[in-house]
């Protein structure tokens, strides 16, 4: 597949966006800039590290995910607090020197860069080399590196941007430096923070323009991983709905979900779909994802000198299984076990039947070693009994079994052969109190990530139509189209329950203060079903730190969640500065241009 290649075109520039040392301005590796890329698979060599810096170690090959934004959003609950920058995350009370902070801001900025390098290089191909029937596929290459470098600015400005566009302004707040071409001297390196609206624009154009250029293109077979026109028409859809610009969001939204051919995959398939099944890969609800190979080629992981296709954000969140000893106590994490459900999504996604007793095996065989498949303690049959009735009956949201595992009803291979019943982490080991439920979604279930190098077997989705669906109803709501609105939050709910999409449920919100599985009492999502149904569907997708800031709700978030096991009392959120990362110390460090534009709220 295309974005398995990962050999990094060695180029003539400087990473933008972090450390400017001057030794950095003239590696010693430069390839001859009269002479390449002088064919097209050199133009195709230099789009290669455009996708492959998606998987760094910093971005969604490890680092931003599990370690940065599910603390932020308190998808997880973490047992680790070795690490100053990740109980930062989790307390949303960042420093100027977080480590996660200043990885997404040099990671994000290498993709610019990367992208600037395609775009130079195409100009550089078709003046110099190419033939006339090069054209298309040049302008394809272009396609896809404007909408990567939308991509990665789209999130540096989520992240660090001062705030978001409303409809009441905030385009002159600060945004982040923008580079559109090659930056290939020291100077040129140095830039100013350009203002939200500049920001906003530049992924605008950017998208517009990768939407034009890949109009028409459909990738098949070892390239289908690559960028299309719909990817671009969904991103640019949703860059609308994050500036509130509500005219322009609704028409090319509903272009996606119309024309672009995709449509929601069922429930059956939608479960199992972020778990490594690769005839999940790439399926008719998927706009853009990212190939993950489980071959680490001999490296620890993203880690190391050779070229692979995975990730291991799985080493942070596995799944817990019962000890061989068949106890609690015993648990082990099929990798680190750093962190967990987070006991209150569990309540959020309305499971409403408490936590459960263990009593004696009736099973017990004596005359045998206690182990997993012996345990001399299990779960009350009598819980059991009821717990799988919640499921049956669907009194709790069905996507609360797509994301989590739930201890003594579900089961994980914890030795990549046997099935072994899931347990509380053994921190919650002997606590009634504690639900402990792992983490499904983006999490191995069928090995111990330990032994396979380490390395994650599943794609991950950056773009999904249920996603379009839903800022579709967003766009609709704001515009004063509430029963269109209404219809879409309908549709992707009724998946979950698995029932028609385009037909009437008996799981229907009746309005759009309807109340929600997370019930009435939850002062964010209880009565709002648009909320809701983002938080839920696109539950541990990295989506959810976005919601929360651009509609500053992260006040009443962190008081719901309240508080970590790596945090010291409640979660200080401040909403002075909270939401938005702060320009890493080392930016300001090297970057004088940028002196004076710290986030607020931040020394």
């Amino acid at each position: 597949m295309y974005n398995k290649i990962y050999t990094l075109l060695l180029m003539v520039l400087l990473l933008a966006g972090c450390r400017k040392d001057p030794s950095l301005v003239s590696p010693t590796d430069n390839y001859a800039v009269n002479l390449y890329p002088k064919t097209l698979n050199d133009v195709n060599s230099v789009l290669a590290p455009c996708y492959g810096n998606l998987r760094d170690p910093n971005l969604y090959g490890f680092h931003l995910w599990p370690k940065a934004l599910a603390n932020s959003t308190h998808t997880i609950n973490s047992i680790y607090n070795g690490d100053a920058s990740w109980n930062e995350m989790a307390n949303t009370n960042l420093s100027i020197t977080n480590q996660y902070a200043q990885e997404a801001w040099v990671s994000f900025f290498v993709g610019v860069k990367n992208c600037n390098a395609l775009l130079y290089a195409a100009d550089f191909y078709e003046h110099n080399f190419s033939r006339a029937e090069d054209k298309t596929a040049i302008d394809w290459a272009r396609g896809q590196a404007y909408f990567l470098r939308a991509f990665y600015y789209f999130n540096l400005e989520c992240l660090f941007g001062e705030s978001y566009i409303t409809t009441a302004g905030g385009g002159d707040k600060m945004g982040v430096p923008l580079f559109d071409r090659l930056a290939i001297t020291v100077d040129s390196t140095q830039k100013a923070r350009s203002t939200a609206r500049a920001t906003w624009d530049l992924i605008i154009s950017d998208l517009q323009q990768a939407a034009t250029l890949l109009k028409g293109k459909s990738w098949t077979g070892e390239d289908q991983g690559r960028v299309s026109e719909w990817a671009a028409k969904a991103l640019l859809g949703k860059a609308y709905v994050f500036t509130q610009d509500w005219a322009k969001a609704r028409p090319l939204l509903l272009d996606v979900i119309n024309n672009s051919g995709k449509t929601l995959m069922p429930y059956a398939k939608y479960r199992d779909a972020f778990i490594g099944i690769t005839a999940n890969e790439f399926n008719e609800e998927s706009l853009f994802e990212l190939n993950v190979d489980q071959d680490s080629k001999g490296n620890y992981g993203v880690y190391g000198n050779t070229p692979n296709a995975t990730t291991i954000n799985g080493l942070i969140w596995p799944p817990w299984a019962l000890g061989n000893d068949g106890t609690e106590g015993n648990a082990q994490p099929l990798g680190y076990g750093n962190a967990f459900l987070h006991d209150q999504n569990v309540l959020r996604f309305g499971y409403k039947a408490g936590t459960y007793d263990l009593v004696d095996n009736p099973s017990f065989n004596s005359a045998k070693d206690p182990s997993y498949t012996n345990p001399r303690k299990i779960m009350d049959p009598a819980y059991k009994v009821n717990a799988l009735l919640v499921r049956t009956a669907q009194t709790a949201d069905p996507r609360l079994y797509v994301n989590a595992l739930q201890p003594w009803v579900d089961s994980v291979k914890y030795d990549g052969t046997n099935w072994y019943p899931v347990s509380k982490p053994n921190y919650y080991a002997g606590d009634k109190s504690k639900y402990g439920w792992s983490v499904r979604k983006y999490s191995p279930i069928f090995n111990n990530i330990n032994n396979t190098g380490p390395a994650d077997a599943w794609n991950l989705y950056f773009l999904r139509l249920a996603d379009v669906y839903l800022l579709y109803a967003e766009a609709s709501k704001a515009s004063g189209e509430t029963g269109v609105a209404l219809e879409y939050l309908n549709k992707v709910k009724r998946r979950a329950y698995g029932y028609n999409i385009n037909a009437a449920s008996p799981v229907d919100y009746a309005s759009l203060t309807a109340t929600t599985s997370a019930g009435a009492a939850d002062p964010v999502l209880g009565n709002n079903p648009l909320y809701y149904e983002r938080w839920a569907e696109l539950f541990n997708e990295g989506h959810w730190w976005f919601d929360v800031c651009r509609w500053r709700i992260g006040k009443t978030e962190a008081t719901y969640y309240g508080t970590a096991i790596n945090v010291s009392g409640p979660f200080q959120w401040d909403d002075t500065k909270s939401y938005t990362w702060p320009i890493p110390l080392a930016e300001l460090n090297s970057n004088a241009k940028i002196a004076g534009q710290q986030n607020p709220g931040y020394n």
